[in-house]
């Protein structure tokens, strides 16, 4: 329960920050941590947690909601396919909106990011999935000077 009104909190206090894009009224963008991960270190996918994470954000943000969500971003899932929580947690409601989740940008690759969403002129708002050490500095990189502190702990 505590963990997902955790989650909840990031949306709220992230569904103000907007993108400085190129559209008349840009988009709003949601920053959301990847879904729980497994206990082997030798697996980077999510564990049942995180599925359940992924099928709430599903849930959350879907076709039905108005969050609106046209484009989705997640961390790059590298050869050894580590690294992909965060696509695994945005996977299926990227399926059920019909869209692709864009993994162009490195996991430490915060101002990619930003660049992204910049240059974002799509329609909808947009859902980034991505790991909690870099959260600070995504929200830096969009321009945000004071963002939360989030919980190493986590």
């Amino acid at each position: 329960m505590a963990n997902t009104l955790y989650f909840l909190l990031h949306i709220f206090l992230l569904s103000s920050l907007q993108s400085v894009a190129y559209a008349s009224y840009p988009p709003t963008v949601y920053l959301v941590r990847h879904g729980e991960k497994s206990g082997d270190p030798l697996d980077s996918g999510l564990n049942s947690d995180g599925f359940k994470r992924a099928d709430c954000i599903r849930t959350v943000f879907g076709a039905d909601s108005s969050y609106d969500i046209g484009y989705i971003m997640a961390p790059h899932i590298n050869k050894k396919g580590q690294h992909r929580r965060s696509y695994e947690t945005v996977l299926p409601l990227a399926t059920d909106l019909g869209l692709t989740v864009d993994t162009s940008c490195k996991r430490n690759k915060v101002h990619c990011v930003a660049e992204k969403i910049n240059d974002y002129d799509g329609p909808g708002n947009i859902l980034i999935a991505w790991r909690h050490g870099k959260m600070k500095q995504l929200v830096q990189a969009l321009g945000y000077d004071d963002p939360p502190e989030y919980p190493e702990d986590r």
